[in-house]
């Protein structure tokens, strides 16, 4: 079998195991690509390979880029401005795959098209900015969502099954973590605070988001960190507590390599999900020496959430029940928390 033929044979028996739908049962809409870097394309190829969606333009600062990305990823239309992009009349809705930094600017961009967004996690840089684009959606009635694709996948699906069947008992402490060992590029947009660098609002939201998924929203947020010398964070640790004795930790790092994985600690046992969980793979339930294996879906899984969309333009939502705007600005609150006091501030704020 060929890649995509187990990446869709997977999804087939997520849809039959009642975890989530195949994403190519999803409406058909025409995504413009705002952004021609790294995540877009991985975006564009989960869109056409795996969806019953297309994407039909893509948007770039630079037109040659356009171009290449548009012949890489059999896109039909290439501009050569984002003004360009947001206003062709092929396009559905657009996903915004810029640095952090432009976020808010780029999303807004697209609802004064009148335009609905999906907008790469992290969302934006601050909760402030945050609340600038969902009141401009709220005020064009347009949808918008976050793209924290990991709220959608089969695995994390069957994660919330097990918790809800009582298979730990009562989830008190959940631990995650994301780190990746970046080569130091002071003009990269990792290390660069004009663009919003950092661990935390590239690779760190993802513990954070799946804390707040499992455990709601925390009443307080302690966090110790270094910055790198361009003054972005380079490595943190988070505790996050939820009241009633329940705490997550949650660490990020540009610096080391770490397992990017979680472990749900409840009363009666915990979950351990494998190595990526942040996109994909199972998880096993540990219960008194015994365990019970659950096999994931296997992929990078971008799909579920472009399916997401598709199904509440279909339905008339203005946002996600799923990845709603309020758990969007909670995160939000917690990573402007987690940045002032490790000390992370991003020029203009």
């Amino acid at each position: 079998m060929s890649t995509d033929d187990v990446v869709l044979a997977a999804q087939e028996a997520a849809a039959d195991a009642g975890l989530a739908p195949d994403p190519r049962s999803a409406p058909p809409v025409r995504w413009g690509i705002l952004g021609a870097g790294g995540i877009s394309g991985s975006f564009a190829e989960a869109v056409r390979r795996f969806t019953s969606g297309s994407v039909t333009a893509v948007g770039s600062r630079d037109r040659r880029k356009a171009e290449a990305f548009a012949a890489a990823h059999e896109i039909g239309r290439a501009h050569g401005s984002y003004e360009d992009l947001v206003e062709d009349e092929h396009v559905d809705v657009v996903y915004v795959g810029t640095p952090h930094s432009h976020h808010r600017e780029h999303a807004l961009l697209a609802l004064a098209a009148g335009k609905p967004v999906l907008v790469e996690k992290a969302f934006t840089r601050s909760h402030a900015e945050a609340c600038d684009v969902l009141d401009a959606a709220r005020s064009a009635g347009l949808f918008v969502m976050e793209a924290m694709w990991t709220r959608f996948l089969p695995h994390v699906a069957g994660i919330h099954r097990a918790i809800a069947a009582g298979e730990i008992g009562e989830v008190r402490t959940v631990l995650g973590d994301y780190g990746h060992a970046f080569p130091h590029d002071p003009e990269h947009r990792l290390y660069n605070p004009h663009l919003a660098g950092g661990a935390l609002l590239d690779v760190g939201v993802y513990p954070v988001s799946f804390a707040h998924d499992v455990l709601g929203t925390p009443v307080r947020v302690d966090a110790v960190g270094a910055l790198t010398d361009t003054g972005v964070d380079g490595q943190s640790v988070v505790g996050l507590d939820f009241g009633d004795g329940r705490f997550a930790s949650v660490q990020s790092s540009l610096w080391v390599h770490t397992p990017q994985t979680v472990r749900i600690c409840g009363t009666d046992g915990y979950i351990a999900a494998d190595p990526w969980t942040f996109g994909g793979g199972g998880f096993t339930v540990v219960q008194d020496g015994d365990e019970r294996r659950y096999d994931g879906f296997r992929g990078e899984g971008k799909q579920y959430q472009a399916a997401e969309v598709a199904r509440c333009l279909d339905a008339g939502l203005l946002e996600s029940e799923r990845m709603p705007w309020q758990a969007t600005l909670d995160v939000m609150r917690t990573l402007d928390e987690v940045r002032r006091q490790v000390g992370v501030v991003y020029p203009g704020e």
